[in-house]
């Protein structure tokens, strides 16, 4: 090989593998976050159709910043129109939203390819979606599904919470393996329904998924409730490339944050969403609702697993000593912004602002309810 072709080939090298390098670098890079700016409110009206869809029930936001733009899954399980997901731009001017407007929807597909089913009429294989993501380096989206066990027309309706890969039209490409005491059953064990699958996150590579289960397993012990905090609840680390789950952690819920009205009536806290943010931390959001009282209080931490135990085979975790949980920080209480603030369950960084720090983006779903709200909160992420 003459000289010029060798010099050619060493600096053809070194900038293809500096490029590899700078690329893994933007991937991995940590976020330090040490408090939390509130800066805007956005209200999507309650009325809004797209593309003969009514958008609501948004609950989980990701945002893909190499495009400006964010997937944001709706939870409604095919009742006026398939399960779905959107894509959507977000303007922010001067730390303000200007507005939220949509650019496209495309219908979640089963894997024969087919859009899912409505509840009412095909329970079997109904959806419940609740989280998106989307992956930076395969490009394309993961989400979650809760599962049902409920006596649907005088039958026990069983179906088990499941986490898809789809491309970005929505096309099933595979599917994530569901450990055994994640599966729904006939009886009470396992997962408890509607408490399941609520929130993931990559990791800063996408290496990994982490999946957040909403309330204890049954096993676990009993559900948060006023007089009782501390309840522990699983996140689940899978391997994004197999799709296997590697690890499981415990993480501590805080008491339902206000008794319901009547003491008896439903009230509830659990984790609706989690959101990786370095090495060893991520957020992970509570949503605490109790009946007769308007609105949710949404906290957001600032959990560490860095030596938190893997209780992938534990049970029981309620009564055990011999396990580390997750440790966790108080970010925020959104109480304590002075405002309505309703169902929130979605959480993504967004565009960096004007300052050079990062945004935060919270997105609230409505349950297409009138009296609710499709709330889009903005924040600075304070290094």
């Amino acid at each position: 090989m003459r000289k010029k072709s060798i010099l050619f080939f060493v600096i053809t090298t070194v900038i293809l593998l500096s490029g590899c390098v700078t690329a893994k670098h933007s991937l991995n890079h940590a976020t330090k976050l040490s408090s939390l700016k509130f800066l805007d409110e956005y209200i999507i009206p309650h009325n809004l159709h797209y593309e003969n869809t009514w958008v609501g029930g948004l609950s989980g936001i990701d945002y893909d910043k190499e495009n400006d733009r964010y997937f944001i899954i709706s939870d409604e399980r095919s009742a006026t129109s398939p399960s779905r997901f959107y894509t959507a731009k977000i303007q922010i001017n001067s730390n303000k939203i200007d507005t939220v407007f949509f650019t496209a929807v495309s219908s979640m597909l089963q894997p024969d390819g087919k859009p899912f089913p409505s509840l009412k009429t095909d329970p079997v294989n109904a959806a419940d979606p609740e989280s998106l993501r989307y992956n930076p380096v395969k490009k394309n989206l993961v989400w979650s599904s809760e599962g049902d066990r409920a006596i649907r027309d005088g039958k026990m309706n069983i179906k088990d919470p499941f986490i898809y890969e789809m491309d970005l039209k929505g096309n099933f490409l595979n599917s994530f393996f569901i450990p055994k005491e994640l599966r729904m059953t006939t009886t009470e064990s396992g997962p408890r329904v509607n408490g399941v699958f609520e929130g993931t996150s990559f990791d800063a590579g996408a290496e990994y998924l982490y999946v957040s289960v909403e309330e204890p397993l049954y096993e676990d012990g009993p559900r948060a409730d006023v007089g009782y905090k501390a309840a522990p609840v699983r996140i689940l680390k899978f391997d994004a490339h197999t799709r296997k789950p590697v690890a499981q952690y415990a993480y501590l819920l805080d008491a339902v944050a206000y008794p319901a009205i009547t003491a008896d009536a439903f009230r509830v806290n659990g984790i609706s969403e989690i959101y990786w943010i370095n090495n060893n931390q991520m957020l992970v959001m509570e949503r605490s609702y109790s009946t007769g009282r308007p609105g949710c209080t949404i906290k957001l931490f600032l959990a560490d697993i860095s030596l938190a135990t893997d209780v992938s085979t534990l049970t029981g975790l309620h009564q055990r000593k011999d396990y580390k949980p997750i440790t966790k920080k108080l970010l925020l209480n959104m109480d304590d912004l002075g405002r309505y603030i309703d169902n929130v369950e979605g959480i993504t960084f967004g565009p960096i602002l004007a300052n050079g720090n990062k945004s935060l983006i919270l997105i609230a779903d409505n349950n297409f309810q009138k009296d609710e709200k499709n709330q889009v909160f903005l924040f600075e992420v304070i290094p």
